[in-house]
C-alpha cells in the first residue's frame, strides 16, 4: 500500500514538474530579456535555479509564459528581439523603468497579445510600421517615453482596441484617419507631441470613447461637428493647439463633461452646463497591475 502511495505521489510530482516547465526557446527569450536589461541590477532578481512559473513577474499557463509584469523594477538596456519567441504573451508590463533603445520589430509576432504597457521609459525611435498586426490588443500604452515618426495607421486594424494611450513622446505628422476604425475605443490620448493638421472627422464615429486628450500639438482647422456624436464622452482636451474655430463643439452636450479644456476663453459663455473652474488638465494616467507585483 505505501509502496502504491509513493507511486502515487511520484506522478503527482512529476505532472506538477512537467506544467511548471516551460519549453527551452521560452525560457531563453526571457533570460535574453535578463540580460539585456540588466537583471543583476533589478530589484525583484530571476533565480534559474527555480522553475520559470516562480520567477517574479511571470504567470505561467498550460506550459507557456502568457504574462510578463516587471513594473517599477529598475529595468535597463533595451527590448531584445527575442521577446518575439514568447507566442503565447497575452499581457507584457515594463512600465515605470528605464528602458531605452527601440521597440524590437519581433514584437508584432506576439500574436495573443492583449496588453502592451511600456509607459515611462526611455524607448525612442519609431513604432513598427506592422504593430497593427496585434489584432487581439486592448491596451497599448506607450506615454512619455522618445517615440517619434508618425502613427502608425496600421493601428486602425486592431479592431479590439480600448485604451491608446501615446501622450507626452515626440510624434509628428497628421493624426491618422484609421483610429476612426476603433469602434471599441474608449480612450485615446495623444497629448503633448508634434502632431499637426486637422482632428479626422472619423473620430467622431468613436461611440464608446470616454477620454480624447489631444492637448499641447499643433493641430490647426475647426473641431469637426461629427464631435457632437461623442455621447460617451466625459473627458475632452484640446487646449494649447492652433484650432481656427471652436463653434462645433456647441454641438455637444455640455452635462456630459467631467472634464473640458480648450483655449478660447472668451467664447466660453457659449456653453452652458459647464462649471469651467472645475475643469482642469486631465492627469496623464500612471497605472498599472500593482495586485501582480
Amino acid at each position: 500500500m505505501r509502496k502504491l502511495i509513493g507511486i502515487v505521489i511520484l506522478i503527482l510530482v512529476a505532472g506538477q514538474v512537467a506544467l511548471a516547465k516551460v519549453p527551452d526557446t521560452e525560457r531563453k527569450a526571457l533570460l535574453e530579456l535578463y540580460r539585456t536589461t540588466k537583471g543583476t541590477e533589478w530589484i525583484k532578481k530571476w533565480d534559474e535555479g527555480v522553475p520559470v512559473s516562480q520567477w517574479h513577474g511571470i504567470t505561467v499557463k498550460q506550459g507557456h509564459v502568457v504574462q510578463i509584469n516587471l513594473f517599477r523594477n529598475n529595468l535597463k538596456g533595451y527590448i531584445p528581439e527575442a521577446i518575439g519567441q514568447l507566442e503565447y504573451l497575452t499581457s507584457l508590463n515594463l512600465a515605470f523603468n528605464t528602458i531605452e533603445g527601440e521597440l524590437p520589430q519581433a514584437i508584432v509576432r506576439l500574436r495573443n497579445l492583449k496588453v502592451l504597457k511600456l509607459e515611462m521609459n526611455r524607448i525612442k525611435g519609431k513604432l513598427p510600421e506592422s504593430i497593427g498586426e496585434l489584432h487581439h490588443l486592448e491596451e497599448l500604452s506607450m506615454f512619455n517615453n522618445f517615440l517619434s515618426g508618425t502613427i502608425p495607421k496600421s493601428i486602425g486594424q486592431m479592431k479590439n482596441l480600448k485604451v491608446l494611450n501615446l501622450s507626452s513622446n515626440n510624434f509628428f505628422g497628421r493624426i491618422p484617419n484609421a483610429l476612426g476604425a476603433l469602434s471599441k475605443l474608449e480612450s485615446l490620448g495623444l497629448f503633448e507631441n508634434s502632431l499637426y493638421g486637422s482632428i479626422p472627422s472619423e473620430l467622431g464615429g468613436l461611440g464608446k470613447l470616454k477620454e480624447l486628450v489631444l492637448a499641447n500639438n499643433q493641430l490647426d482647422g475647426a473641431i469637426p461637428a461629427e464631435f457632437g456624436q461623442l455621447a460617451s464622452l466625459e473627458i475632452l482636451q484640446l487646449q494649447n493647439n492652433k484650432f481656427d474655430s471652436f463653434d462645433n463643439l456647441q454641438l455637444m452636450d455640455s452635462k456630459q463633461f467631467l472634464v473640458f479644456d480648450y483655449d478660447k476663453s472668451d467664447e466660453k459663455g457659449q456653453f452652458k452646463n459647464i462649471n469651467f473652474s472645475k475643469t482642469r488638465m486631465a492627469d496623464t494616467k500612471f497605472e498599472d497591475d500593482v495586485d501582480n507585483e
